[in-house]
């Protein structure tokens, strides 16, 4: 019997196994959905269906970069036990690896998985029926600069490239590698300390900036001011907001005095030669994820039963 795209559609729907191991089963079993799903089960694969509900806010953050490209991917699981697994963490690392020649998720899943001869996304459900928890790609991003270095870091790394909060930072300049790495990595620093929302005001999101305004008139009426002293009084405070969320206009951790564009502007004149920062990217685990409440020994004893 043919085995059509859409049979390997519904038996992955049904089961959660990856496309090829879908298109195995059905060749296995003469095209039949319900044995191919059985077979499925005997080989383990049909177990990431059954996973696939489950919370996965815990994992790493990696990160590889690559003289001009860099690129930092988050790899969700259940519990932070498996972030400390080796075939995780070797996931992990080789997703960031592909990562520096793809521009989103959706193409990082359909990449080769180096050495196994399918794709990302089946190599993710074949590792989620090995390791037993439900495991997710989440997000990808690459930086690069035609002339320059990207520079990465990795906030409290429990392994090379890889920990809770990865920063990556694009320089553009003819300045020599180590001028820019040093720089960067400090920059990089800064950022996982402080988490800015944009690099200059005019990345800014208007919505963000319009519901920050919002808040502030709604105080400045609330507390009795005319609508005069009131425009005032969020001019200045809306100018201060912006030294707290842009990049390029906060102190710089590094000596509680400089501003971010100050520092790059005097390792510029120091190096002789321009330098831009035009980019960055930082990732922290778990941003924006539900997180369900769990006490530590309650995971011990899940992991256990397991």
């Amino acid at each position: 019997m043919a085995i059509t795209s859409e049979m390997v559609k519904e038996l992955r729907a049904s089961t959660g196994a990856g496309m090829m191991d879908c298109k195995k089963a059905l060749d296995e079993t003469g095209g039949d959905i319900e044995a191919a799903v059985d077979w499925l089960r005997k080989k383990g694969l049909a177990a990431a269906a059954k996973k696939s509900s489950r919370v996965a806010s815990e994992g790493l953050v990696a990160v590889k970069t690559d003289g001009s490209v860099g690129a930092v991917v988050e790899v969700n699981s259940e519990t932070d036990f498996v972030s400390r697994n080796d075939e995780f963490q070797d996931f992990a690392r080789t997703l960031a690896e592909l990562g520096t020649s793809v521009n989103d998720v959706e193409a990082l899943m359909a990449a080769s998985y180096p050495g196994a001869g399918h794709a990302v996304a089946d190599e993710l459900t074949a590792k989620i029926a090995r390791i037993g928890e439900n495991m997710s790609v989440r997000r990808v991003a690459k930086l690069a600069v035609d002339q320059g270095t990207v520079v990465s870091y990795v906030h409290n790394a429990i392994a090379d490239g890889m920990g809770k909060i990865g920063v990556l930072v694009a320089l553009s300049s003819s300045a020599g590698d180590d001028v820019l790495q040093g720089l960067g990595k400090q920059i990089a620093m800064h950022i996982a300390a402080t988490a800015p929302a944009s690099l200059s005001e005019d990345d800014l999101d208007p919505e963000y900036v319009a519901r920050e305004r919002q808040v502030l008139v709604d105080q400045a009426v609330q507390s009795g001011k005319t609508p005069e002293i009131a425009e005032k009084m969020v001019e200045g405070r809306m100018k201060k907001f912006m030294k707290e969320v842009v990049l390029l206009e906060q102190v710089f951790v590094m000596d509680g005095e400089t501003i971010v564009s100050q520092v790059i502007e005097n390792a510029a004149k120091e190096a002789g030669t321009p330098i831009t920062l035009t980019a960055f990217v930082r990732f922290k685990l778990g941003d924006g994820i539900e997180k369900e409440e769990k006490d530590f020994a309650a995971e011990v004893a899940e992991q256990l039963g397991r």
